[in-house]
């Protein structure tokens, strides 16, 4: 599915008659079936972005439209459509078994025993969830936490998923085998994918296509390719250094 984002701005009010504006009149497209790397650094309006997305902030300003469907008149239907995995933020329930958050996910999804088994078989197939599935996730580790919270956001097969930072913290080896879950499910589902991360590895293993915003203004919306050759260099941390530490002029740098 793709999302066509047009002028989307907000403004929080701080104390006194002080305002900030976190996300300033920025307008993108993501097609349907990419995996997209959003990133900035932090303070950028990144996070504002992706909770108006996804429908837990309202936007002051500007439209976003996933295949034609908005929040005002379609937001049951864009939720069902769609799974988040916030990396510092857990969906499942703290102090019950795994097994049992993810079966609560398949009852208000409505999702039908024969989906609910496939998807389980695939998950435990590629995350390992066998491993520590009848465990709650306070007694689980960072990566079989975040492993599980995959699971649950895809449990209802979902056309759009949305992953905040999905490998913070998380040691080596489980990064590599979420990004092969993430890569597996994209190219088998066609899921539309936007990533957020501050790990330049996960963009070069994962994205074609790279949103940057820089203190709520859009500076690059394009290919990682074109993005290299732009700057005439195959370093992407080099490359995102010198966009973040461009200054004012960083929108006619890049685009």
């Amino acid at each position: 599915m793709s999302i066509e984002v047009k002028g989307l701005t907000k403004t929080y009010k701080l104390k006194r008659h002080e305002k900030k504006t976190a996300v300033d009149n920025i307008s993108f497209t993501i097609p349907g079936g990419e995996i997209v790397g959003f990133i900035g650094p932090n303070g950028a309006g990144k996070s504002t972005t992706i909770k108006m997305m996804t429908g837990i902030l309202t936007p002051d300003c500007g439209t976003i439209s996933i295949e034609g469907l908005t929040f005002k008149k379609n937001r049951k239907e864009i939720m069902l459509k769609t799974g988040v995995v916030f990396g510092q933020k857990s969906v499942l329930c703290w102090d019950i078994p795994v097994i049992d958050s993810l079966k609560l996910f398949r009852d208000m999804y409505r999702v039908s025993d024969e989906v609910f088994k496939e998807n389980m078989d695939a998950f435990s197939d590629i995350l390992g969830l066998d491993e520590f599935i009848g465990q709650p996730p306070r007694l689980l580790s960072l990566g079989q936490r975040m492993k599980a919270d995959l699971a649950a956001s895809l449990i209802y097969d979902p056309d759009i998923l949305f992953l905040d930072e999905p490998t913070i913290g998380i040691d080596v080896l489980s990064k590599e085998r979420i990004r092969q879950f993430i890569k597996k499910i994209n190219e088998e589902r066609h899921t539309t994918i936007i990533l957020t991360t501050h790990d330049v590895s996960d963009i070069e293993s994962l994205c074609e296509k790279m949103i940057i915003i820089d203190k709520g203004v859009l500076i690059y919306d394009g290919s990682l390719p074109k993005l290299k050759s732009i700057y005439g260099s195959a370093d992407l941390e080099e490359i995102i250094k010198k966009i973040y530490l461009a200054g004012e002029d960083r929108y006619e740098k890049v685009c």
